[in-house]
């Protein structure tokens, strides 16, 4: 990716914070993130990641502060929908259709024309595995089939912006490896990704800069190299032992 790209802030949040009555769920959240960034963004279960995620896409109202995505403020999900690609940890996927019945109909929420549409589910469809079982329900397939059926959906009309929620949950290495490869493809073309994800060696693997949240808060951020090297894990020591120390740490002072 040309520098010239990455000085162009794809994701900017300012301040975000939400609230449901008592409960702070997201406190005081800042990002600028640039194009053709792949972004890791880490946390332990109930650290604020999915509605980080749902205010990314305007699913989700802030209690206060500002998000802009692709320069589109979030408020405005007709025009946001046009720069963004969303997989969710639940993809919606209908039972009763086929993978090709379902990536048909998202093609045409989407205004794809008939022709690029059938060219783009074709080739993802091989692409990963799925072609030759594209006309049966979706009903009938596996977890990692549906997985990768909304994968394709997700990306179907080549998003400026991608946010991941737990792109390789169930998937056998062979189809996981197929997400890294193209994750990294899309970041190569301008694709901004924002990827969050439990298994950290696919953060390490595919991750520009990762941001690791904690209790609602943003309590580091940097490159992978850069968080280990603040974690103090040594020369030998991996993501997950910088991830580890961090959210270690940040429990220890909530405790005190």
């Amino acid at each position: 990716m040309v520098s010239e790209e990455r000085d162009v802030v794809a994701i900017e949040a300012t301040n975000l914070r939400k609230t449901y009555g008592s409960e702070i769920a997201l406190d005081d959240v800042s990002l600028s993130i640039p194009r053709g960034v792949v972004y890791g963004f880490l946390g332990p279960n109930g650290a604020g990641k999915t509605t980080t995620m749902r205010l990314l896409t305007g699913l989700t109202r802030p209690t206060s502060g500002t998000v802009t995505v692709c320069n589109v403020p979030v408020n405005d999900r007709r025009q946001l929908a046009d720069h963004v690609g969303y997989l969710p940890e639940s993809p919606p996927l209908y039972d009763a259709f086929s993978a090709r019945e379902q990536l048909d109909y998202v093609a045409e929420l989407r205004d794809l024309p008939s022709g690029v549409a059938r060219e783009r589910i074709e080739r993802y469809l091989d692409r990963f595995e799925l072609a030759e079982d594209a006309d049966k329900r979706i009903s009938t397939y596996s977890k990692g089939m549906k997985q990768k059926t909304a994968f394709i959906q997700s990306v179907l009309h080549d998003p400026d912006v991608l946010l991941l929620d737990e792109p390789t949950s169930g998937l056998d290495p062979r189809a996981a490896r197929r997400i890294r490869e193209s994750i990294t493809e899309f970041a190569d073309a301008g694709t901004t990704v924002f990827l969050s994800t439990h298994i950290l060696p696919v953060v390490e693997a595919v991750a520009d800069e990762i941001g690791v949240l904690f209790d609602g808060r943003l309590v580091t951020e940097g490159t992978p190299e850069g968080v280990q090297s603040l974690a103090e894990t040594g020369e030998d020591g991996t993501l997950e032992d910088a991830f580890l120390a961090v959210t270690s740490q940040e429990a220890a002072a909530d405790n005190r």
